[in-house]
């Protein structure tokens, strides 16, 4: 999960601020080159994106829901990373829609409120900054993850534009990598595919591990793992391919050479084109099997 060495990583990489505004990530967009655009997938489809009210028993969570305007696609859960709902995560919330899906790219800080948070253009070389962001992911719990992704998923299913026929799918980026496997263990009913990026505490000693949920699983599951994360916890990969073995499930663990924690969002710091792209694709890869069929 992001800690104090992951924004370290991150601090020796570049320089700005953690978040930015619509306005700015367009901007960057626009002038930063291939580093900082998201592809469009060949045969896009057209796609309408909305601001969201998703009604949970702890309150009003705001999203951003996008999908294709045309037809029923299988629902997605996108869990961000530690710095939450903001435009880089709509962005790719509309790429993975223009591949098919119907999206719903949550706040997971919800119950403090409003995205974003941190405020957009927050500096985390403050320590002040470190010490909100650190807040905000305490205020996180294995109970809060799955009540929510009940709720998440109830609202999923009652859009016209999501085809409940289909089994949907979840991914989740640094410390939405454990809430994907809660959220499969919590519906398996209704998750057939999982996809987690530079996911941090994915398997602890503590008695809520989320690799301990795997048991309660019936998904198939993505593990992009970074390179330094690995270096970090190295028996971690080994855990999980186990209990998927056990439990008798398909699970593509890779640990991504010269990647480090944070790579695959556009905004980050430590932004790997190359390796974020293979990651990509592999969750396309797994979706379309998975969902599609």
């Amino acid at each position: 999960m992001c800690d104090e060495r992951a924004f370290d990583d991150m601090q020796a990489f570049g320089r700005g601020s953690v978040a930015v505004s619509r306005r700015e990530f367009g901007v960057l967009s626009a002038g930063a080159g291939l580093a900082m655009l998201l592809p469009a997938p060949a045969n896009a489809a057209e796609v309408e994106g909305t601001d969201v009210v998703v009604t949970t028993p702890d309150g009003r969570a705001d999203a951003y829901f996008v999908h294709p305007t045309a037809g029923r696609r299988p629902g997605v859960l996108l869990w961000p990373d530690a710095f939450g709902l903001r435009p880089a995560m709509e962005e790719m919330a509309r790429r993975l829609a223009k591949s098919g899906f119907a999206v719903l790219v949550v706040n997971p800080y919800y119950r403090i409120g409003s995205a974003p948070l941190p405020a957009a253009g927050a500096d985390f070389t403050d320590p002040k900054t470190r010490e909100r962001i650190f807040e905000l992911i305490g205020s996180l719990t294995a109970e809060t993850q799955a009540t929510d992704a009940r709720a998440f998923i109830d609202f999923l299913d009652a859009q016209p534009s999501v085809d409940v026929k289909r089994q949907m799918g979840t991914m989740g980026y640094c410390m939405g990598g454990p809430m994907t496997i809660r959220t499969a263990a919590t519906r398996p009913d209704r998750i057939g595919a999982g996809a987690s990026f530079h996911g941090g505490r994915l398997v602890t000693d503590e008695p809520d591990s989320p690799h301990l949920r795997v048991p309660e699983l019936d998904a198939r599951f993505l593990f992009a793992i970074a390179e330094n994360d690995d270096e970090q916890q190295p028996e971690a990969k080994d855990v999980l391919m186990k209990a998927f073995e056990a439990r008798g499930l398909d699970a593509e663990i890779e640990v991504y050479e010269g990647a480090l924690h944070g790579w695959c969002p556009p905004d980050s710091r430590v932004y790997h084109e190359a390796q974020a792209e293979r990651a990509w694709s592999r969750l396309l890869a797994l979706f379309e099997t998975s969902l599609l069929g």
